[in-house]
């Protein structure tokens, strides 16, 4: 029944050869890696303001030199990304390149920033989404949590299936908001250019502000840049593009970045010219629409789709995580399970983990992880510092062609970068210092994994110096419960491995069951040696474990190798399995990782 759902719900199995199959055009790529940074739009542009109006309304005039900004920052983004994609074209982006150039601690802060950063964006996309759901139906708003977590399941099943066909389903609503931003700018800048605008609603650039500063316009900035969010996603899922995949890739990222430059600085021009002010109760985007259209057809056409980009900008960290975990995890710092393709080949360990963390966040925060955007801006932001960073390193080290104007770009990128995450740390930080906690933190687990690997390596190395140790002989330790067609499978299966000593060893709770069971066996096995472990306190585990620990002591010291061949029954429906062998399967438990024993049970099928 299990199987036929999980069939139902995530498809049927695809052949390792039909990878090519699961590879991204420039189309879907652009829709299901660049939900994160579309979507962003939505809430960019009203950070700034919700900075200005701190001062007063005149200060609104300011988002024009700051959208400037952003936008110098968008375009180093991108240039730097671009020469990301051509540099390390096999993936990992800030990972990749900061482990490269700068050190393997600066590849793992950037990693493990970006793996948290992946996490909060389905947390917080999602969260939005259904806060805009919620609005829309506030009969529905008790259940935010429930609505989030659903989501966050169908968003995962969707993406279990391939990413070839979630990119298929997802990516209609993503052009369809694109295309709703389009109608409303494009609208909206023909009815500024017909005067049905009347330019009193807005200060005259260049109007004078009392209160203004230096350090609040950059506060503005690095609020305005949290729509910049999800520019390095490309860069980290390059593997998902079809060949050529780095000039795809490319090329995908140019026209994120210039629908991403086109709808932040339309929405910018149109919140200033119209007079916009942040309200608690509606959202610029739905402010310059209302103001467009009225409570039309269109308005609520673009309420919809912004609602829907919301939520589905939780696919870009969808398609970027498992791949920035597989190069992590090739690398030995994660474990190597994310590095296994399911069974529509995609990386469901990655995806899997993903969904759960972040359904933790969500029910951790109830729903509101509002608290979360600025640690989720700021873990953006120390990738990107740091990516930039890594490929001046390279520029000067290796001083390629052209790499004087290249170095320029970074450079610029680094600078720009560095001051928003600096902004950030010194503005928010009581909302984002929880990064200088968890971030060494992740980095100490990715160190510990990565010793316990090469532990591990050292151990199963043929090459080691340390010669084997030569097995001379056998003990056959089988833990019995009583007299039964399984013990008796069992003993003669111990029998046929031809080993030096088979003992037999029974738990009795108390001294009459230990007499019955010994007398019972010299009659039905006299050849094979019993040993009966009196436990008083009706504990199979702890004397079991005791007597194997004495047998591998004694033989070790001859080089004898002890196994423990533990029965097992399997009744004819097999769902009663773990009903009638709790015990046979806490024994195995507790033995099957000890050094030097063998742990292996023998079943015993019922005859039909």
């Amino acid at each position: 029944m299990l199987s036929a759902v999980k069939r139902f719900l995530i498809g049927r199995p695809l052949k390792s050869g039909q990878l090519g199959e699961q590879k991204l055009n420039k189309t879907k790529a652009l829709a299901i890696l660049s939900s994160d940074a579309l979507s962003s739009v939505a809430y960019g542009p009203e950070q700034i303001l919700l900075v200005l109006v701190t001062v007063s309304a005149v200060a609104f005039w300011y988002t024009i030199p700051i959208g400037i900004g952003i936008l110098v920052l968008l375009l180093a983004l991108i240039l730097s990304y671009r020469q990301i994609i051509f540099a390390y074209p096999h993936g990992g982006g800030a990972y990749v390149v900061s482990k490269k150039n700068l050190g393997i601690n600066p590849g793992l802060i950037a990693g493990g920033s970006l793996l948290v950063d992946y996490i909060l964006t389905v947390a917080v996309s999602v969260s939005s989404g259904t806060d805009a759901i919620t609005s829309a139906f506030p009969g529905l708003h008790p259940y935010n949590v429930v609505i989030a977590c659903a989501l966050v399941v169908l968003i995962t099943i969707l993406n279990l299936r391939g990413i070839t066909e979630s990119a298929s389903i997802l990516a209609y609503p993503v052009y369809l908001f694109v295309l709703a931003l389009f109608i409303l700018i494009g609208v909206g800048l023909y009815k500024i250019a017909t005067g049905q605008v009347p330019p009193t609603l807005h200060a005259p650039i260049g109007t004078p502000v009392a209160g203004i500063s230096l350090f609040l316009l950059l506060r503005a900035f690095a609020s305005g840049s949290s729509a910049l969010t999800g520019v390095e996603a490309i860069s980290n899922a390059i593997p998902n593009f079809r060949d050529p995949a780095p000039n795809n890739a490319s090329k995908t990222l140019m026209a994120m970045g210039t629908l991403l430059a086109i709808l932040f600085a339309g929405i910018v021009f149109l919140a200033y010219y119209y007079g916009i002010a942040p309200n608690e109760k509606e959202t610029v985007v739905s402010q310059i629409a209302s103001t467009t259209f009225g409570r039309s057809f269109l308005y609520y056409f673009i309420q919809a789709t912004t609602a829907l980009i919301l939520v589905l900008a939780a696919n870009t960290g969808y398609s970027a995580f498992p791949l920035l975990a597989v190069n992590l995890a090739k690398d030995k710092y994660i474990a190597r399970m994310f590095t296994v393709r399911g069974d529509r080949l995609g990386y469901s360990n990655g995806i899997m983990f993903l969904a759960t963390a972040s359904i933790i966040l969500i029910i951790a925060f109830k729903g509101r992880t509002e608290h979360l955007i600025p640690l989720y801006a700021v873990g953006v932001f120390i990738p990107f510092t740091l990516a930039q960073t890594g490929m001046l390193v390279k520029w000067i080290r290796e001083k390629p062609k052209g790499w004087l104007g290249k170095l320029i770009i970074n450079f610029v990128g680094a600078l720009i970068s560095f001051t928003v995450m600096m902004i950030f740390f010194i503005t928010k930080f009581g909302q984002v210092w929880p990064v200088l906690i968890f971030l060494p933190l992740i980095v100490y687990i990715f160190h510990a994994v990565k010793r316990h690997y090469e532990a591990v390596g050292d151990q199963l190395r043929i090459t080691t110096c340390e010669p084997a140790v030569p097995v001379e002989g056998n003990v056959m330790i089988v833990p019995v419960a009583g007299i039964t067609h399984v013990v008796e499978n069992s003993i003669n299966y111990a029998k046929s491995l031809s080993p030096d000593q088979i003992i037999a060893v029974y738990v009795a709770y108390d001294r009459e069951s230990e007499r019955k069971m010994e007398e019972k066996w010299k009659q039905w096995q006299p050849d094979i040696r019993l040993v009966t472990l009196l436990s008083p306190y009706r504990s199979i585990i702890q004397p079991l474990t005791k007597f194997v620990d004495t047998v591998e002591y004694k033989a070790s010291e001859s080089h004898y190798r002890v196994t423990v061949l533990i029965p097992q029954f399997i009744p004819k429906k097999s769902w009663h399995n773990i009903l009638h062998n709790q015990s046979s399967l806490l024994i195995r438990a507790f033995l099957l990782y000890r050094k030097n024993i063998i742990v292996t049970t023998v079943p015993y099928h019922l005859k039909k």
